[in-house]
């Protein structure tokens, strides 16, 4: 009697132990069944097919960045292209003594290594005219005309005609100039002022008559700024002629020749 009073004594089993104990087994939290056991249950998860899908997208995103990449490049290649083959339709790009100026004269088309020798060739020539004459002049003990601090006075202008277009988008202007001389002494030098510019063309012809005289060569001459231009033959005294001189320059940012100038105005520079 003793041993059976000392045994532990179990509730009854009824129907609704059951149904949790099913309920657990089932995962819904012991829930009884019903709705609420049913939103509660247990649900698939979709972290590795969000992670796939996110993966898609970066993937067809780079795809495109790339292509459109591509595109640009194709793009910019076949424009530079088109503006080389445009260049070479037109002819050289024009040039100048102070680089890439308006009024500079175009070259015929030819070999870069034939154009520089060309040149290095010219200027071969002019410097060794220029030291014959220098020593022709030492040998008269005298400073050639260019090298004078004054014009010389075999020449006397009389008129001047001068024409000129202003490029304000990048400063520079071209000129043409006409001055009518009459000769007092004959020689075959005319030296005027110039300075930083670009001489493209100059020609010198008889008043009223067709014929003109041929020029050997010209330069500049910086260290007294002057233009000289060396004649075949000598100007006759008593006589004009034309002297015709084609050119181009910057604008200058300084009082210096055709220079350019600028004020404020309500806080804006013009």
């Amino acid at each position: 009697m003793a041993l059976e009073e000392k045994r532990e004594k179990r509730p009854p089993v009824t129907p609704m132990m059951i149904e949790e104990e099913a309920a657990l087994r089932n995962g819904s939290r012991g829930l009884p069944p019903g709705p609420w056991a049913e939103a509660a249950g247990p649900r698939p998860r979709t972290t590795e097919r969000h992670i796939a899908v996110h993966k898609r997208l970066v993937l067809g995103f780079a795809v495109s960045i790339l292509a459109l990449l591509a595109v640009t490049m194709i793009a910019v290649l076949l424009s530079v292209r088109f503006e080389e083959c445009g260049a070479a339709a037109d002819g050289p790009p024009r040039a100048g003594g102070n680089g890439s100026l308006p009024g500079a004269a175009r070259q015929p088309p030819g070999r870069p290594e034939e154009e520089e020798e060309a040149r290095g060739g010219e200027a071969a020539e002019e410097e060794e005219e220029e030291e014959e004459e220098e020593e022709e002049w030492q040998r008269r003990r005298e400073l050639p005309p260019w090298a004078r601090p004054r014009l010389p006075r075999h020449l006397r202008p009389l008129h001047y005609n001068l024409m000129l277009s202003a490029f304000m988008e990048n400063f520079t202007f071209s000129g043409e100039v006409n001055v009518q001389l009459e000769v007092h002494n004959a020689s075959r030098y005319i030296v005027l002022h110039a300075h930083r510019m670009h001489i493209e063309a100059v020609r010198v012809a008889e008043d009223k008559l067709a014929g003109g005289v041929r020029v050997a060569r010209s330069f500049l001459y910086p260290q007294t700024q002057v233009f000289v231009v060396v004649l075949n033959r000598s100007l006759e005294a008593q006589r004009s002629y034309n002297l015709k001189i084609i050119y181009n320059a910057l604008i200058e940012n300084e009082l210096l020749g055709f220079f350019r100038s600028s004020y404020v105005l309500h806080g804006e520079r013009r």
